[in-house]
């Protein structure tokens, strides 16, 4: 029988029977699910990642950061906090003159800020005082005028007119805010967050949280104080990081200012960090300043502390270096530096050949050659120079100088190396017949006048292209090597300038005594701190004055140079020439200046090499030698000082006339190897054979 009591059984399958107890099962649990949750969260995550979505939240990001700037520039301007810092960071580096004089200035603020406020104050009590009497000042005169209006009308309610007119001003005055208050109370809200935002997108680059940035800002980003205190404090040098954690600015001897194509500043570092130190981490600072390397030169200032700061505008070095500024008309001076580039600044800078001799360098392609060319066309545009190139290698870089140079020799062979060996022999005694000259016109190096006096003193220029394979010729490399360190010695106040061109001025390539006498210094692109420190000096490298930085192929035609302005060290694009068929640009500046020389009636400078058609060797021995007998080796220098002009004396060596007397019949003696000649041995009549 059922019960009434138990409930109704709609289907037995959801029931369970227990200890005959019929029990109904549990109602189903809702199934939590984080589906929803993901998709909400995938859907932010794509319009977060989303670029317009990105660059929406960046802009309005900018509101809340004008509002901080804004506040905080408030803040600092109506109290001591800039004042305070200042001082603070004065006597952090023991400047105390310029703690003194931010005292003063601190001082100085806070009484005009008193002032300020008392006037304030009692411009308020004025108010107070004077209100009441314009008031009724205004009453008085408006009842005035209503009496004056009265009599004249016969009528007692004109009193009254003036203070209408005036009611009916106020009340037009009244309408006329009514009306325009409305859109400015809308607009108010616009325009002060127009201004916020226009401050905070200023000042995110600098004072804006980093999510703010993006790469696309750091295109934009200002160098000044701020960026550049926050790249050193990237450095993370312990003195530095110390410094500025402690709230305390940075000394700025020359505070950030346009410099040509980039921003210059001379800052004062924290207490034991050197200039050079921030120097050999240029490619950090790079970093820090959203630059390339290239355009960051941190260089030591006046003291090992002053940090000399010069930071390229972005993209600075894609402008290049421009045409060539002599290429259609012009002349050059070899007293005067002859074109050879553009700075990164921007400004033209030039070569200077007198009293110089010059060393170029880099890895293969990237413009050592166009260098060399730059400055031969530059001496062949002065009608007084001499030009002698001598290429130990197969190249067609230099062919157009051929016709205006008096000594040309290319190729890779043993005889070409012969024959530049021999040129340099000529030009060896060249500098010592030129240093005869000075003695005799009494002066220590050759001027302007004297060299376009025609006395044999013109300005002599020559050029030793790829100069390590001669240098390192298994017969004649030692020979030239030496010939080389003679002449880079002794010729430059003789007005010979000698340009070494070498892709690699290592120790066994280029002799040292060269590196070191050569005044102007051209580094392409080079591999190792060896080869830059070869070609811009010892400690070029630690100092931070680094071609290393330079890379192969994408800087081809840039170098850093030395000896070229007052600077250590200057970042150059070299002008660039070229001599390819059909695009000839040095040939047009030969003709140039072989018609120039041929319209001053003169010869291609070096290319008549003798003044007289012969002479005696064995007379001018008899007019030189005394009784005694004399060292061999002497004996050419005294007959360079007979007969200065004559070029077998100029480029004659001990053996080579050892040789011409062997050849005369004319015997010399050997003492402890000491070749000598005796003046009795020498024919008495002196009839040998013309030299």
């Amino acid at each position: 029988m059922r019960s009434d009591n138990l409930p109704a059984v709609q289907d037995s399958d959801d029931l369970d029977v227990i200890d005959g107890q019929v029990v109904e099962e549990p109602a189903a649990q809702p199934v939590i699910t984080l589906r929803p949750v993901l998709q909400v969260v995938q859907v932010v995550n794509v319009i977060v990642r989303h670029e317009r979505a990105r660059r929406a939240g960046r802009h309005l990001g900018y509101v809340p950061l004008g509002a901080y700037v804004l506040g905080k520039r408030m803040r600092e301007s109506r109290s001591t906090v800039r004042y305070d810092r200042m001082i603070r960071a004065a006597e952090a580096v023991g400047d105390h003159k310029t703690a003194l004089e931010w005292e003063d200035r601190r001082a100085r603020f806070l009484r005009e800020r008193h002032a300020r406020r008392v006037d304030v104050i009692g411009l308020f009590g004025r108010f107070v005082v004077v209100a009441p009497r314009v008031a009724g000042g205004g009453v008085a005169v408006l009842g005035g005028v209503g009496l004056v209006l009265a009599f004249a009308h016969h009528n007692p309610r004109y009193v009254a007119v003036p203070f209408e007119v005036a009611a009916g001003v106020m009340a037009a005055v009244a309408f006329v805010v009514s009306v325009v208050w409305g859109p400015l109370l809308l607009a108010a809200p616009w325009v002060a967050v127009a201004a916020l935002w226009h401050i905070g997108r200023t000042a995110a680059g600098t004072a804006g949280p980093s999510w703010l940035r993006t790469a696309s800002d750091a295109d934009d980003m200002p160098v000044d104080e701020t960026t550049i205190a926050k790249a050193l404090e990237a450095l993370r040098i312990p003195q530095i990081s110390g410094y500025l954690k402690s709230g305390l600015p940075l000394q700025y001897l020359v505070p950030c200012r346009v410099d040509g194509r980039g921003t210059h500043a001379v800052i004062r570092l924290p207490a034991g960090v050197t200039a050079e130190r921030i120097a050999r981490r240029r490619a950090d600072l790079a970093t820090g300043l959203y630059r390339l390397a290239k355009e960051v030169w941190p260089t030591t200032g006046a003291e090992a502390g002053i940090l000399d700061l010069w930071v390229a505008d972005k993209g600075a070095l894609a402008e290049g270096a421009g045409p060539y500024p002599l290429l259609a008309e012009g002349a050059a001076d070899f007293f005067k530096p002859v074109p050879f580039g553009r700075t990164l600044r921007g400004d033209p800078i030039g070569a200077p050949l007198a009293e110089r001799n010059t060393i170029a360098g880099g890895m293969p392609g990237q413009g050592k050659s166009s260098a060399a060319r730059v400055i031969m066309a530059g001496a062949a545009l002065d009608p007084t120079a001499e030009l002698r190139i001598w290429v130990p290698d197969t190249n067609f870089d230099f062919e157009a100088f051929k016709p205006r140079c008096s000594r040309y020799v290319m190729g890779a062979d043993d005889a070409r190396i012969l024959e530049i060996l021999e040129d340099l022999r000529e030009l060896k005694a060249e500098v010592q017949a030129r240093g005869d000259l000075l003695v005799r016109h009494g002066v220590p190096a050759v001027t302007r006048e004297l060299a376009s006096a025609g006395v044999g003193l013109h300005p002599l220029v020559c050029l030793l292209e790829e100069a390590h394979v001669a240098i390192q010729h298994a017969e004649h490399g030692k020979e030239i090597a030496q010939l080389l360190v003679d002449i880079v010695k002794l010729g430059r106040k003789r007005a010979i300038h000698l340009i070494v061109s070498t892709q690699a001025p290592t120790k066994d390539s280029m002799p040292r005594d060269v590196t070191r006498n050569c005044s102007n210094g051209v580094a392409f692109a080079v591999g190792d701190h060896v080869a830059n420190d070869a070609l811009l000096g010892q400690g070029a490298y630690a100092g931070g004055h680094r071609a290393t930085d330079l890379i192969p192929g994408t800087d081809r035609g840039t170098a850093l140079v030395k000896g070229f302005s007052g600077e250590r060290s200057e970042m150059v694009q070299v002008y660039y020439l070229d001599v390819a068929k059909g695009s000839d640009q040095v040939t047009p500046i030969i003709e140039r200046s072989l018609a120039e020389i041929a319209r001053s009636g003169r010869q291609v400078p070096g290319t008549v090499r003798a003044v007289a058609e012969s002479r005696d060797l064995l007379a001018d021995l008899g007019q030189v030698l005394g009784t005694d007998r004399v060292r061999l080796a002497d004996v050419p220098a005294m007959l360079r000082k007979l007969a200065p002009a004559w070029a077998p004396y100029r480029a004659l060596t001990g053996v080579g006339l050892r040789e011409l007397l062997d050849a005369e019949g004319v015997r010399t003696t050997n003492t402890g190897n000491v070749r000598e000649l005796d003046p009795a041995d020498l024919p008495k009549l002196g009839s040998g054979k013309g030299s």
